[in-house]
């Protein structure tokens, strides 16, 4: 027993006595050239995610071109047919002028019968909100014509509303994406900068060793391709987009008065055959239209005679309604191509963030390491003593790393300056401090 205690006695005195003898300024240059080789791989491995980055932008590119020939074909065909229905509609309009104050106080009293028929088919059909459907559907009526109202239940205005909605979220996901690939791109340029001085630094065979940490995403064949890896992670990280309002072709769920959203309910319309929902009557008061035949007055509007000619029931009206309904279709299908878009891109910023994250640090050397002095450093080990003789003192020790000011921090006592893994431990410490302060200053 006293031969065992002896030992780890001579063992303590020997560990104490590492930490003690001060190492000499051969052994700082070497176990400097340890830290060094530590922080060459972890620039490599951070530089080939960084051409990562550039790969997964540049497949985004590819589709990018793609959704712009698709949505300015798309969009194409909507204008076209809006305009056709525009001058159906000035036609139709000047056919039923003629008969203007007819047709106005026909109106006037068609649109308080319209809107107590929708509001009581909508409170005994739907859960709740009635009073909120009365007043948009109110506010609808005043502000529509006797005759637009009549086709299809769809007006010009609604769909030159939506149309300008559409230019407007479709220049909005473009200038993000514009930011994305600029941000990207800035990424690549200033890594690769780095990447030609740390070459001049080492041997012309550095970055042509195979990375210890970093392999392709790509080429892992547990990685699922970067258009489905997010999928289910569409709300959780939007740092490089910040939050889309959702413009795209999405229903509009008005609240019900107790604050809950109605839920979509199918109901048979109980004056013909048709069937209605309350959410499209929510989302669009011209659904209330569908009610008209219940209403005399809406009746006689459309079989006005005006001067022997009756505009709802000629040719005109059938002209203005194709051309209506080719429009709301080519609308859609703009909506859903911009939805489309704006998944895809929320799911590659979801990539790219990630990478970002790991690796876009070693961009911001491009100005840290002009110097040709060597990126890492020891300055000085310095042992502190022990607080007790079971244990020995932290190690303290100044690094030099990179252009940054020199920076200090204590080595657990257990790993002494003569064990291999000392450097590992101190490198990584700096460089760990290092993307920390790089993080916190983007």
């Amino acid at each position: 027993m006293r031969v065992c205690w002896s030992l780890l006695g001579l063992s303590l005195l020997y560990i104490s006595a590492e930490c003690l003898l001060s190492p000499s300024n051969d052994d700082l240059n070497q176990i400097s050239q340890l830290g060094e080789k530590y922080v060459d791989e972890e620039i490599e491995n951070a530089i080939n995610g960084v051409k990562e980055m550039k790969t997964v932008m540049e497949k985004s590119e590819k589709d990018h071109k793609k959704f712009l020939s698709s949505l300015e074909e798309t969009k194409k065909q909507k204008e076209d047919a809006l305009k056709v229905a525009q001058e159906m509609e000035e036609k139709l309009n000047a056919e039923q002028s003629v008969c203007n104050e007819t047709t106005q106080a026909l109106w006037e009293e068609c649109k308080p019968c319209l809107r107590n028929v929708c509001v009581k088919f909508y409170s005994r059909t739907c859960s709740s909100g009635s009073g909120l459907v009365g007043r948009q559907l109110e506010e609808f009526l005043n502000r529509s014509s006797p005759f637009s109202i009549w086709i299809n239940g769809q007006n010009i205005e609604t769909l030159e509303k939506e149309d300008h909605q559409q230019r407007q979220h479709f220049q909005d996901l473009e200038r993000r994406y514009t930011d994305v690939a600029d941000g990207v791109d800035s990424i690549f340029v200033d890594s690769m900068r780095v990447f030609d001085h740390m070459r001049s630094l080492h041997q012309p065979s550095w970055f042509h060793r195979p990375s210890r940490i970093y392999r392709s995403l790509f080429h892992d064949p547990h990685f699922p391709g970067f258009h489905s890896m997010f999928q289910p992670m569409m709300q959780m990280t939007q740092d490089v987009f910040g939050s889309f309002g959702s413009h795209t072709g999405g229903d509009l769920n008005f609240p019900s008065e107790d604050g809950s959203v109605n839920e979509d309910v199918i109901v048979t319309k109980p004056f013909g055959n048709d069937k209605m929902t309350c959410r499209e009557i929510r989302r669009n008061s011209a659904g209330c239209v569908k009610l008209r035949e219940e209403c005399e007055k809406c009746k006689e509007i459309q079989h006005i005679d005006c001067s022997g000619k009756k505009p709802l029931e000629g040719p005109l009206k059938k002209d203005l309604e194709q051309a209506l309904a080719l429009a709301e279709r080519f609308t859609k299908e703009y909506n859903n191509l911009l939805r489309h878009f704006e998944e895809e891109m929320l799911n590659t910023s979801n990539l790219l963030d990630m990478l970002r994250k790991q690796f876009s640090w070693v961009s911001s050397l491009a100005n840290h390491t002009t110097s040709n002095d060597g990126i890492f450093k020891i300055q000085t080990v310095i042992c502190k003593d022990p607080e007790t003789p079971e244990k020995p003192g932290d190690t303290n020790v100044s690094v030099k790393l990179f252009d940054e000011p020199e920076m200090s921090f204590s080595v657990p006592g257990d790993i002494p300056w003569t064990d291999p893994k000392f450097s590992e431990v101190v490198a990584k410490e700096a460089l760990d401090r290092y993307k920390q302060n790089t993080v916190l200053a983007k």
